[in-house]
């Protein structure tokens, strides 16, 4: 395709538009005609339909205005080269193209400036944190254009632009470097106030289904002059494109030319090495690469080579030249998620408090007390107790995360029931934690055998896995080589989303073991992971002389006898297998990987704890473990991490809905047409065969799968199978939709009543389909949206143009992790865990582990403030209470004093100076920091005389210059930090 391409551009110039069949043909096609001389502007594949809500698209949508700027700006020999579904609409022309640039210096009004954002088709947030965003907060403005690789943050002095600069999104905080100018260009098109009022006007009397009607839903759809492109440039078709497999209309395309055959040159697929260079020695090797470097490491020389610096993919032959290309296919850039968890506490959520229990989250008050205004966290306990809670002592609470649906028991306030609770499970992780360290200490008194790899045959299975392998597999991959050629004996987890290449990074272990001469062993908790390993294992280490063996239920009598013999006559073999694998004995033990340990039962995790004793171990699984506990354990086991995806992977296509028959007839049965599945996830047991029923009048022939908690785990496992094999097309079932398993070919989840799920657990329902490298769907649906309110509406919303990013998916991960650190310590404390929540229950693990470890009392840092000053974040300066509560949450878990000035210098970039309020409030976070490192428990305030208190109960006395605020804390603080520095 690349020769005809290339030839047709090299000669004459008689085509505006190169229409192909999608975004692959395309990319390909401009590299080719980019090597022949033409500058090429590539569509996206756009495959929305006539009034679909277009928040789903708006990655299409960004790259479309990118593009189609580049292409009007640009003033030579030029080519768009479109997929056709792209061409199906009308598009926007130069005019609609219109930048908005803003200099240095440049007086703008702020009212005015929002109203040009929006019209240009961005949306106003609080944070911003992807493209075609913006947010103004007093004289700052953030705004995220398209195109950019990063937001720009723009400070005004009154109406004059006084800087401009890049900010991170992860941080939130201002690059250094200033900018001269920022060039804005249009998400959709920029309107005059004229036109973006017709265009309102417009998308209210459109037909469509989208939740929320604006110019970010429909205004694609609604803007009247946008032309179709195909009437005004002379386009031709890349190849013969049937358009019937698609159901379109393909009469659009009638009468276009196609891209004549290549003559001269032909389409050639090689990997460089000598012998090509050596059997082609009369031809002219042309080859291309980005970089000298590129091209010097193949160590390729002879007078027919030919370097060519250029930045193009393209493989080419003809009778006596050859065009290759070094260059690889850039990975789709990924934006960095925000490091800032906002959202963790929302209204009526539950929350545990150290000391008193459970309660339920209610909001920010303030407050006056002792004639100053401060405020407060409220959270109700039982008999609508409320307990007022200092935001400098927010460190005290935490979300309650439980096993999956159990619901809380609010406790109540005054009783003495919950500090009873929590020295009952203090002595049972006293003895959990001795556990785990005895056994660390006994691993570390034996020998490991030492496992190393043949460099050649190494690189060969490297080369046979047919892609690259991500930063992340490559440094767990470099980690488990260095441990297991140490002398010690590893004692690894690593962990990673389904489908990351966790078992990739295993078979590197397993291959370096067996080739060592040992056997290894693959320990999985259910026959269907046993068989999909097993498929993998065969796959990947067929042409290696390697035996791969499987034990589980569906294993023959004749099958577990030869695979006896192999381990009794210890035999180099690797065996992948369900629990029966633990009940023969295998003489020769390299290495043991386990999966989804926490999975097993107990007596099986104890038979597996005995048979790995002396082994090397490698354990996997899906879900990550807090940082904070990994390193409390980080001095008795290893952690590596898979967090990037596969770059073959695409990006969930998410709609939020109301609920409607036609739609979820078209949504299964767009997916049953590409031979896939669907997950349908309805959360109520009592009525699913209702819901069955309701599909089955929808779809007679739908073959359905229904499954919740209330089935046999065997039962569910054997139907688990079944499904994988393809003999149903949908899996009903609650929202414990199987996490550890890959299933690449369900690619369409459809969740009734959204809107009752929380934001983490949305996207980690959404994480369920789109594993392979297919196109998935996720459908979001409601009941009715006008009993919702519009902050949950907004933040449905937001999953629809965020698919991976965002705070909901720093959440989501959050989650996780604590559940992870849960599954660490065993299924048999899960009572423990209900009655008092994962976060406080890993907290006091942590705190248990320290103590054996360090042999000393973990610091007890809690000091009581009393101080009659007014200190809070001012509402006037944050305005939003979810940013606040964030800021609060972050700076009551602050240890180090420089932390608090970070947290302080940030606030300043993101919302402006600091007002008189806030910083007194940032003095209580340093006073509370340094009275900790001092010993005190305690610090009160009399109008001028402060008494401080220590842990024996002695009193310090002071007495400040007047009773204004800033002078109290000042003489707290001169007095405090002297004390440290004696201390130090």
């Amino acid at each position: 395709m690349q020769a005809k391409v290339f030839e047709h551009f090299s000669g004459n110039f008689d085509t505006e538009i190169l229409i192909t069949e999608d975004d692959k043909e395309a990319v390909l096609a401009s590299h080719a005609a980019g090597f022949a001389g033409v500058e090429c502007f590539v569509l996206p594949d756009f495959r929305a339909r006539y009034g679909d809500d277009l928040r789903s698209f708006s990655t299409e949508l960004f790259e479309l205005s990118k593009q189609l700027n580049k292409y009007h700006k640009f003033d030579g020999k030029k080519l768009l080269i479109s997929p056709f579904h792209t061409l199906l609409h009308k598009l926007p022309t130069k005019k609609h193209l219109e930048n908005f640039i803003i200099n240095f210096g440049d007086n703008l009004d702020l009212k005015n400036l929002a109203q040009t954002f929006m019209r240009f088709g961005y949306e106003c947030v609080d944070i911003v944190e992807s493209e075609g965003e913006f947010s103004i907060r007093a004289d700052i403005v953030d705004i995220f254009g398209v195109g950019f690789e990063q937001p720009v943050r723009i400070l005004f002095f009154d109406t004059e632009v006084e800087s401009i600069r890049y900010y991170d999104t992860s941080t939130q905080l201002s690059k250094k470097d200033e900018l001269e100018n920022v060039c804005i260009m249009p998400k959709i098109a920029s309107l005059t106030a004229t036109e973006y009022e017709k265009v309102n006007k417009n998308i209210q009397n459109f037909n469509s289904d989208a939740i929320i009607r604006d110019i970010n839903s429909l205004g694609f759809w609604a803007i009247d002059d946008f032309d179709d492109y195909l009437s005004i440039y002379k386009a031709k078709l890349l190849k013969k494109i049937d358009f019937d497999a698609y159901e379109i209309q393909s009469d659009k395309f009638k009468g276009f030319g196609i891209l004549s055959e290549a003559s001269i040159y032909s389409d050639l697929q090689v990997s460089l090495n000598p012998d090509f260079v050596m059997l082609n020695s009369r031809k002219k090797i042309e080859i291309l690469a980005r970089n000298e470097s590129l091209f010097r490491s193949l160590n390729i020389t002879g007078d027919n080579i030919i370097f060519t610096q250029s930045p193009f993919i393209l493989n080419i032959t003809s009778n006596n030249h050859i065009i290759v290309s070094l260059n690889k296919l850039e990975k789709k850039k990924r934006i960095s998620r925000t490091s800032l968890v906002i959202d963790e506490l929302k209204p009526n959520d539950y929350v545990v408090h150290e000391e008193y229990g459970i309660g339920q989250f209610v909001g920010l008050e303030t407050i006056s007390v002792l004639g100053a205004t401060r405020e407060f966290v409220v959270i109700n306990y039982q008999n609508n107790d409320r307990l007022l809670l200092p935001v400098e002592n927010l460190n005290m609470i935490d979300r309650y995360i439980a096993s999956n649906g159990s619901t809380a028991v609010l406790d109540r306030l005054g009783k003495a029931s919950f500090a009873k609770l929590k020295e009952k499970v203090r002595e049972k992780l006293f003895i959990i934690a001795s556990k785990i360290i005895a056994i660390a200490a006994k691993r570390e008194l034996i020998k490991g055998i030492i496992l190393s790899k043949d460099e050649y045959e190494y690189l060969r299975f490297l080369n046979s896995a047919g892609f690259s392998y991500t930063i992340d597999q490559q440094t767990a991959i470099d980690e488990i080589f260095t441990d297991l050629k140490s002398g010690m004996v590893m004692d690894r987890l690593l962990s990673g989303d389904v489908g990351f290449g966790k078992t990739e990074v295993a078979m590197n272990a397993i291959f370096a073991c067996v080739k060592s001469g040992y056997q290894a062993l693959f320990f999985v908790p259910t026959t269907l992971l046993s068989a999909q390993h097993y498929k993998s294992l065969k796959d990947r280490f067929s042409s290696f002389n390697i035996d791969v063996y499987r034990l589980d239920r569906f294993t023959s009598t004749k099958e577990k006898a030869s695979l006896k013999k192999a381990l009794d006559d210890g035999k180099a073999v690797v065996c992948v297998g369900t629990h029966a694998l633990l009940n023969l004995k295998a003489s020769n033990i390299g290495l043991i990987v386990v999966d989804e340990e926490h999975k097993f039962g107990v007596k099986q995790k104890e038979q597996l704890k005995e048979i790995s004793s002396t082994s090397h171990v490698l354990s996997m699984s899906a879900t990550p473990i807090p940082r904070s506990l990994n390193m409390a354990l980080s001095k008795i086991k290893s952690y590596s991490s898979l967090k990037t995806p596969p770059s073959s992977r695409l990006d969930v296509r998410t709609s939020v809905k109301e609920f409607d028959d036609k739609l979820i007839k078209e949504a299964i049965l767009r997916e049953i047409r590409r031979a896939g599945q669907i997950f349908y996830i309805h959360n109520h047991i009592a009525d699913m065969p209702q819901t069955e029923n309701f599909l089955k009048k929808l779809l007679p022939s739908l073959r359905i799968l229904t499954l919740h908690s209330k089935i046999p785990a065997k039962t569910t496992e054997e139907e688990m199978i079944r499904f994988e094999n393809g003999e149903y097309d949908v899996l009903l079932c609650t929202s414990i939709v199987e996490s550890g398993i890959h299933l690449p070919n369900t690619n369409t989840i459809i969740v009734e009543n959204a809107n009752k799920f929380g934001m983490a657990d949305l996207h980690q329902l959404r994480g369920r389909v789109g594993r392979g490298d297919k196109q998935a769907y996720c459908y979001f649906l409601i009941d009715d949206k006008s009993n919702i309110s519009e902050d949950a509406l907004k933040r449905l919303n937001a999953l629809q143009s965020n698919s991976s990013l965002g705070s909901g998916a720093v959440l989501a991960y959050h989650d996780l992790e604590i559940r992870g650190g849960g599954n660490i310590v065993g299924e048999a404390q899960s009572g423990h865990i209900e009655a008092i929540g994962y976060s406080l229950y890993l907290k006091m693990l942590e705190d248990e582990i320290n103590k054996i470890l360090n042999q000393n009392e973990p610091r007890d840092s809690k000091v009581e403030l009393k101080l009659s000053v007014n200190a809070y974040l001012n509402a006037h300066l944050i305005r939003e209470d979810r940013l606040r509560l964030e800021l609060y949450r972050r700076l009551s878990k602050c240890d180090d004093i420089n932390k608090v000035y970070e947290i302080s210098s940030e606030i300043e970039d993101r919302f402006g100076k600091l007002d008189i309020y806030t910083k007194q409030f940032l003095d209580l976070i340093v006073i509370k920091i340094l009275c900790s490192k001092c010993g005190y428990k305690a610090i009160s305030n009399a109008g001028m005389n402060i008494v401080l208190t220590d842990k024996n109960d002695d009193k310090i006395r002071l007495k400040s210059r007047s009773m204004d605020d800033d002078d109290i804390l000042a003489e707290i603080l001169v007095y405090l930090r002297s004390k440290v520095k004696d201390k130090n």
